[in-house]
């Protein structure tokens, strides 16, 4: 989940657009509104006549999406009479965000599980090892506990079960140690704290880990923002509804950047098919071509995997 170097380039735009084929009338969630880009690349494409629905945790996503809307509908004119309303919420509630917008069943959903590059570069976020800051975490500042109450709480082997199952950090045991000692002396409530004490832990220096092509605390920052926005959860939450919100035919596509989000993703389509619930989905997942890669950087870890409901 690094840096992106393009934050207001979608990931996989070309591949979304293909797997959800926005067409005019339709009816579309973007589960994960995030900077827009996603959205109002598929709002070109509902004119005449279609709906967006967006749903973001964090407001100030909202508030910066809905000004890339504004433009995009604008720029169609009124006689594309395409409409869009957004929602702050988590994607874990699309059921009763459908129910506010007055919307059953939709064509398509979809879903960037990621983490949206506003958040990452504002330092009083609190999600970057390379960036000063209070150890929080949260997608929405407004509700759950920052990571540095989670850091300072969690016993060593919760600390390593969850660095080794949500980062995939080889290191998780000795980290967990060191962390726990540490704040035996003084709480961890910072970014630099924590990012310095892994370094050491896996013995870095923070001036190689800063040059390194993975930063020796990327997968630790990663665990623990999942931990923080029980972000798989979420997506357990999201795979069991997708079924009931779509219509006959409709298609839901998910963009993971982990492999544990990956996997949820594939095991839920593939039983989705078996069970008769899907009629398609993806073989594999899809991911960037080399060109988006050397644009957009957050595109290298990116997957796609799309279902599609049965007709019945």
């Amino acid at each position: 989940m690094a840096k992106s170097k393009a934050p207001h380039i979608p990931v996989l735009l070309d591949h979304v657009l293909d797997a959800i084929a926005p067409a005019p009338g339709q009816v579309i969630v973007d589960c994960t509104l995030g900077l827009g880009g996603h959205s109002s690349a598929i709002l070109k494409r509902l004119a005449p006549g279609g709906r967006l629905i967006g749903i973001d945790f964090d407001p100030a996503n909202i508030a910066f999406a809905r000004d890339r809307l504004d433009r995009a509908a604008r720029d169609l004119g009124r006689a594309a009479a395409v409409s869009f309303d957004l929602f702050h919420n988590n994607f874990a509630a699309l059921p009763t965000v459908l129910i506010q917008a007055g919307v059953e069943r939709v064509d398509a959903v979809l879903a960037d599980v990621g983490v949206a590059s506003t958040q990452i570069d504002d330092p009083d976020r609190g999600f970057s090892y390379r960036r000063p800051g209070p150890l929080d975490m949260r997608m929405d500042p407004t509700r759950g506990q920052p990571a540095s109450a989670l850091i300072n709480r969690l016993s060593e082997s919760e600390l390593s079960a969850a660095l080794l199952d949500l980062g995939d950090e080889t290191d998780a045991p000795r980290i967990a140690r060191l962390i726990v000692a540490r704040r035996a002396i003084s709480p961890i409530t910072t970014t630099q704290q924590l990012m310095a004490l892994v370094c050491e832990a896996r013995d870095f220096t923070i001036e190689r880990g800063a040059g390194a092509k993975l930063h020796p605390a990327a997968r630790t920052f990663q665990a623990l923002r999942i931990l923080v926005n029980r972000e798989l959860a979420n997506l357990d939450r999201l795979l069991t509804v997708l079924p009931d919100v779509l219509k006959p035919g409709g298609v839901g596509a998910i963009i993971s950047f982990h492999s544990g989000e990956d996997r949820r993703v594939k095991a839920s389509f593939r039983e989705g098919v078996r069970s008769g619930i899907y009629d398609a989905i993806s073989v594999e997942p899809l991911i960037a071509t080399d060109d988006e890669k050397g644009t957009n950087p957050r595109a290298r870890s990116a997957k796609l995997r799309w279902a599609r409901l049965a007709r019945a």
